[in-house]
This record gives structure tokens, C-alpha cells and sequence, in this order.
């Protein structure tokens, strides 16, 4: 376990003038309320909260932050409170333990929600004090550290996780050395296999690789000496999930693999970099394409470096990155070498200039209420390589990899995106699904008629066109869904002899609002419009709105019939959805859902709602916020649809055997269809009438044991 005097020892190496006795606080307080504790390791529990702030510590950072990464646990796991935190080691502090612990007392649906608003609360909380993540970050690596000691399927969640989320955030804030060991041990838990025959294969070949290391250190020396350049010269094997990510996107083997060797010369000033450069390119040959200047476009978490690859002694790819000390130091560390702490660590709009990226996540995080959309966005912000482009007049743009001139328009201006009418790359006009390359020139050409439409959203790659685009869809879609519900209701009013618009004007539908709890009239109507609510239900209050003291014209009755008739299709067919009554329901023909089987509705503009199967495969091509859970009633037994496909031998009395099964079952034939194969097969598709999905299924198994029958699976799968 870490002693406390490590800690203090690499916190004064920083900063000589650091306040040590706050640290010193922290420890016997955690120590305190984590006494009689242990890991599942069975350590005692204070050892993690003593590795993380060692790992702070050795960051760099200050004070604050190593307290916080002693304390960050206590809240959660013992009888701490952030007002006791506030109290022992100020507000600074306390609001970095705050961040940082986990949300644990509010209930959520499921797991993947819960996560997804605990990732978000981190990343808000990172608007206020980026040390927040620092210390997330620090709590990560060593949990996984230690994740032998989780049972097997925590092991790949938390990996996955890791992998998703904590890794690419590491990356995107420069601090290589936490992303390298983060994606190493998530690898190592998601992939043991390949990772184990990875590693094995590093070690037979160590001897041989550190051979030609050390060979083209001294090459590289000599070469700097010779030129009275100073510098230094590293080399080492590239980390196991970066040669496994090169075996996969070069589609090799690792007796295929050549170039898992990495070289890092640093020299004193950017002159020597693009000297060093030279002579290295002079003494080997370089790779084309291979060649990266990050110095003169630096990554957007600030980090700088020259990246070639050139064929080395022995006929080698060797791979060079050339770098000032200062740029060292950056990408080592990323912004924990970068940041000054000014306005007590606070995060002020100058120290995020390289971080444009983390300031768009904290503005959009606001602007989408579901979490797992928020999460979807953010790792789409993550993920992706950088590409470099131009405007007209020459400065230069970050875009992820697979960018297109609608995320460029989006990233100008939100305006000059929503009227984005067509773009000219490198001068020539281009479709707004072109992917743009390292170097184009972009020009937006507007239309202040164009607006977007729902396909935009299959052209960008950035979160922020993608939020912007479905900002603007929703807003629409509701200026559609007020109009259309008015229309519904003043339509189904006429029927009724009721002056919607008079009602409205009056005021009376706003009481109606009021009792159906809706904010305003607006939202009323719009339910209505997106068939939330039938215009019955509402016509039905409005009449007791007009008429208090007379029930009988409570419900008007010419429309009455309409009503009873759909209460009984929904009735009918068993369907309802909770909290919500009177929505007409229809089953979708794709994939004919029975009683027993998961399902899912769709909320069709006036249509009402269409019920799914859950594994339906057109559900995943819906908008996610018009989904909503439906479930089976238990009402009365009727018959529902249903589908099959046979493929049978195409032999005499196949149909009959098949028709006999199904009478057999007092099972109706609704349908029939038969078509021969050209290798002695017959394809069958049966449409039945069944109780529930049990009955069909018992029905499948009673034909798929007939001997001349090869497969037999209900409609929609595959066959």
C-alpha cells in the first residue's frame, strides 16, 4: 500500500510551496472513515483512495486535487457528508468530491440509464472544474487495475465502459500515458485472447526487437551529435491495443506486423524539430503519406509533435515523433501540464481555446433531456480522428474523420448550417455528403429557403450539426403537431356541435390544459397532434367545462359511437399503454406481434400508435423519442395473425401433412403462398390465426418434427 509520505514527497517535487498539511488533513479524515473497510481484494479500502491521489500527485496537480482523490470515496461509502468536506477542507475541495461521487440514491429504469446520467453529471460537473475528471479519471485506472477481483460479466461492463467513455475522454485531453494504460487493460478484459497471444508473441520476440531499438537509438544519437544538435533519443514497443488496432484496420497477422516500434527525439526549440527532421528523412527513407506536422496544426487537446514513418536498418518500419521538451510535457500529461489553476482550477473560456470540443459538449449537454442521447453524442464527440480543413479566407477547422460540408457549415454558425444549400470543395461544387480531407478548402453556399430535413442526419458526423439538425426537426414537428391536432379537434367538434375555436378563444380549452395537466394550451393541442390524447377525450372535458351543472350534455352524443368503437379495438386487441387511456392502437403488418410476445408502440400522427415486436428490425430505423412502451392487457382471447416460412423437400403431400398439423390445432389458414426451388426444395409462407406467441411456437415445433421438413421459422426472422 502507498504511505502518505510518497504522496507528500511527489506533490512538493511540483511545487516546493505546496500547501502539504491540507493533504495531511485529508489522509487521517479518509483513514477515519474508512476505517474497518476492504476491496474485494481484501486490502484495506483506504489503499485506493491513496493510489489515486499518488497517480494526481504524479500528475502534477495541486493540493486541492490530491485532497479530493483522498476524500472522493467518503460520501459515497461512509457516513461523510460534503457538508462535513466543506466544513474540514473548503468549498474548493468539497466541490471537486461532489463531482466526482457517483449517483446512487436516485432510481433509474435500468443500468445503461443510470450510467448514462452518472457520465453526464461528471461532464457538467467538468463545466465548473475540470479536476472533476482528473480525479474520475484517476478512480478509473485503478479500478482497473484491480479488476480481478470482479466477477466475470462486471469485468466486461466496466471494460466496455472504460473502452467507450473514460479512454477517448484521457485521449481528448492529451493525457496519453492514462489513455495508453486504460485502453491496455480494457483490452485486456474484452479481448483476453488476442490479448494474451499478443503478449506472448512480444515476448519471443523481445530479444530481436530490443536489438534493432537500441541499434537505431544509436544511429539516431549519432546523427544529432554529428549535426551539434542536442537532444535526446527513446525508443520502445508500441502498447498491445495499438498493434491489435493495427492489425485490424491493415487486416494483418502478427508475423505480418513490422512496424510496433516507436522513437521519440526531443530537442530544445521547434528550429531543431524540422532539423532533425531532415537529417532523419536523409538518412532513411520516409513512408509515403505517413508524414504528420502537429506542430504547425496542433490536435485540439494542444498537442504538438512532427510524425514520420520511414523504412529503418534491416528494412524495418520505424515510426519517429520529434518534439520539444515543453511539447513533451503536453503530451504526456495532457492538460494537467497544461493547466495554470487560474480562478482556483475554474474553467474560464481563454484556458479552453484548445479544448473547443469539451466547450460545445458542456453548451449541447443542456439541450438533450435523455440521457442515452446525450451518451450517444458524446462518444461520437470521442471517437474520431481529426481532419483539417480551410475556410475561404484561410483559417483553419477541426472535423472529425469522415466529416462532410454540412458539419462545416454547422461549425461556422448554427445559421449558416440550417441554410446550408450546397458547398464548394477545393473550388468545385460537391455533394453535401462528400467527406472532407486533410487540407480542403470548404465554402457554404446558403439559401435563406433551405432548412433541414430529417436525411441531413444521416450526412453529419459531429454531435453538434446532429443536435442543431434534431433541434430544429422537434421544433418543427410540433408547430406540425398544433396544427394538426386544432384540425382534429375542431373537425370531431363539428360532429359534436362544439366551437373549438370559440372555445379557445374564450379560454375554456386553457382550463381543459389546466385539468389535464399540460402547461399550456399549445401542449394540449399538440398531444392531440402526435396522438398522445384522442380528440374525444378532450372534447369530452371541454363539454364538462361549458356545462358543469348538467351532465347529461357532459358527453356530447352524436360522436359517442366513434368513441365506443374505439375503446373497443383497443379493448380488442389487448393492448395498453400506462398512465394513458384512449389512444387508438393498430399491430404493424411487418411484423404481426401475438400475445406473448415483447412489444414496443410508435406514435403515428394521427394514426394513433402502431405496436411492434420488439425485435421488429424496422424499429431501429424509428425516431427514438416517438417510441413508448406498450404492454399486453390480458383482455379477451381473440384470434391474432401471425406468419411462417417452411422450406421443405418438395415432395408429394408436403402441404397436406402441414395443413393437418394446423387443423389438428383448430388453427385457421388466413393465407398461403408456395413457391418451388431449383434444388428440389419447396418455400412455403403460412399466414395463421393464433391464441399467442405460445401457440405458434408449439405449432412450429409440431412442423419442424414432420421428417421431410428442413426449417421452419416464424415471419420476419431470418431464414
Amino acid at each position: 500500500m502507498i504511505r502518505i509520505q510518497e504522496i507528500l514527497d511527489n506533490v512538493a517535487a511540483s511545487n516546493q510551496n505546496a500547501n502539504l498539511e491540507l493533504i495531511q488533513r485529508a489522509y487521517v479524515f479518509a483513514a477515519t472513515a474508512h476505517a474497518g473497510q476492504t476491496r474485494l481484494s481484501g486490502e484495506p479500502y483506504l489503499s485506493h483512495p491513496l493510489t489515486v491521489a499518488d497517480t494526481l500527485a504524479k500528475m502534477g496537480f495541486d493540493e486541492p486535487t490530491v485532497a479530493a482523490g483522498l476524500l472522493h470515496d467518503t460520501v459515497e461509502d461512509t457516513k461523510a457528508t460534503i457538508e462535513e468536506i466543506d466544513e474540514n477542507f473548503g468549498e474548493e475541495v468539497a466541490d471537486i468530491v461532489d463531482g466526482v461521487t457517483k449517483i446512487s440514491m436516485i432510481p433509474f429504469e435500468n443500468k445503461e440509464e443510470a450510467q448514462a446520467e452518472n457520465i453526464r453529471k461528471m461532464i457538467l460537473a467538468m463545466s465548473h472544474d475540470m479536476r472533476v475528471l482528473m480525479v474520475k479519471l484517476a478512480d478509473r485506472l485503478h479500478n482497473m487495475n484491480t479488476l480481478d477481483f470482479q466477477k466475470a460479466h462486471k469485468q466486461k461492463r466496466i471494460a466496455q465502459e472504460t473502452m467507450d467513455i473514460y479512454a477517448p475522454l484521457a485521449n481528448r485531453l492529451g493525457l496519453y500515458l492514462l489513455k495508453r494504460d486504460l485502453e491496455d487493460l480494457s483490452f485486456k478484459y474484452l479481448r483476453p485472447d488476442i490479448f494474451n497471444q499478443i503478449d506472448h508473441w512480444l515476448d519471443k520476440h523481445q530479444v530481436v526487437e530490443k536489438h534493432i531499438i537500441d541499434k537505431v537509438v544509436g544511429l539516431i544519437q549519432d546523427l544529432l551529435a554529428s549535426n551539434q544538435i542536442q537532444g535526446q533519443v527513446y525508443g520502445r514497443i508500441k502498447h498491445k491495443y495499438s498493434i491489435y488496432k493495427k492489425m485490424q484496420s491493415q487486416s494483418l497477422t502478427l508475423d505480418e506486423m513490422h512496424d510496433i516500434m516507436a522513437f521519440r527525439v526531443l530537442v530544445k526549440d521547434i528550429k531543431d524539430c524540422y532539423a532533425v527532421l531532415g537529417l532523419v528523412h536523409s538518412q532513411w527513407r520516409p513512408v509515403h503519406g505517413r508524414f504528420k506536422d502537429y506542430i504547425s496544426m496542433p490536435k485540439a487537446n494542444g498537442y504538438q509533435s512532427l510524425h514520420t514513418t520511414v523504412i529503418g536498418p534491416e528494412g524495418e518500419r520505424i515510426e519517429i515523433q520529434i518534439r520539444t521538451e515543453d511539447m513533451h510535457r503536453q503530451a504526456e500529461h495532457g492538460v494537467a501540464a497544461h493547466w495554470l489553476y487560474k480562478e482556483k482550477g475554474r474553467v474560464n473560456s481563454k484556458d479552453l481555446e484548445q479544448f473547443s470540443w469539451l466547450r460545445e459538449i458542456f453548451e449541447r449537454q443542456g439541450d438533450e433531456t435523455d440521457s442515452r442521447e446525450f451518451m450517444h453524442a458524446l462518444k461520437m464527440d470521442l471517437f474520431k480522428d481529426e481532419v483539417y480543413v480551410y475556410t475561404p479566407v484561410g483559417d483553419v477547422k477541426e472535423l472529425p474523420e469522415g466529416a462532410t460540408p454540412l458539419d462545416f457549415a454547422f461549425l461556422i454558425h448554427t445559421k449558416v448550417g440550417q441554410h446550408c444549400a450546397g458547398a464548394k470543395v477545393n473550388g468545385r461544387l460537391m455533394p453535401l455528403s462528400t467527406e472532407l480531407k486533410n487540407g480542403d478548402i470548404v465554402e457554404i453556399v446558403t439559401d435563406p429557403t433551405r432548412n433541414p430535413n430529417r436525411d441531413w442526419l444521416k450526412l453529419v458526423k459531429t454531435a453538434k450539426a446532429r443536435s442543431r439538425i434534431q433541434r430544429y426537426l422537434r421544433t418543427e414537428e410540433r408547430a406540425r403537431a398544433v396544427t394538426l391536432g386544432r384540425d382534429m379537434l375542431e373537425k370531431e367538434g363539428r360532429k359534436a356541435s362544439l366551437n373549438v375555436a370559440k372555445a379557445l378563444r374564450e379560454g375554456h380549452l386553457a382550463l381543459v390544459a389546466q385539468e389535464m395537466n399540460f402547461e399550456s394550451v399549445d401542449d394540449l393541442i399538440a398531444a392531440v397532434g402526435y396522438a398522445h390524447l384522442t380528440p374525444r377525450k378532450v372534447l369530452n372535458r371541454l363539454c364538462a367545462v361549458l356545462h358543469p351543472n348538467d351532465a347529461a350534455s357532459a358527453a356530447p352524443a352524436s360522436p359517442s359511437v366513434k368513441e365506443s368503437r374505439e375503446d373497443a379495438v383497443r379493448k380488442t386487441e389487448g393492448v395498453g399503454i400506462s398512465g394513458v387511456d384512449g389512444v387508438l392502437m393498430r399491430f404493424a403488418k411487418c411484423c404481426n406481434p401475438v400475445p406473448g410476445d415483447p412489444i414496443i408502440g410508435y406514435i403515428s400522427r394521427g394514426m394513433g400508435v402502431s405496436v411492434h415486436r420488439a425485435d421488429c428490425p424496422n424499429v431501429a430505423n424509428m425516431e427514438p423519442e416517438r417510441l413508448i412502451s406498450v404492454h399486453w392487457d390480458g383482455a379477451e382471447e381473440k384470434p391474432y395473425e401471425a406468419g411462417m416460412f417452411i422450406i421443405a423437400k418438395n415432395v408429394q403431400g408436403v402441404l397436406a401433412e402441414v395443413a393437418h398439423i394446423l387443423s389438428k390445432n383448430n388453427v385457421n389458414i388466413t393465407g398461403l403462398s408456395m413457391d418451388n426451388l431449383v434444388d428440389g426444395r419447396a418455400k412455403l409462407r403460412f399466414t395463421v390465426e393464433v391464441r399467442d406467441a405460445t401457440q405458434l411456437y408449439q405449432l412450429i415445433e409440431a412442423i419442424r418434427a414432420l421428417p421431410f421438413i428442413l426449417e421452419v421459422v416464424r415471419d420476419t426472422e431470418d431464414m
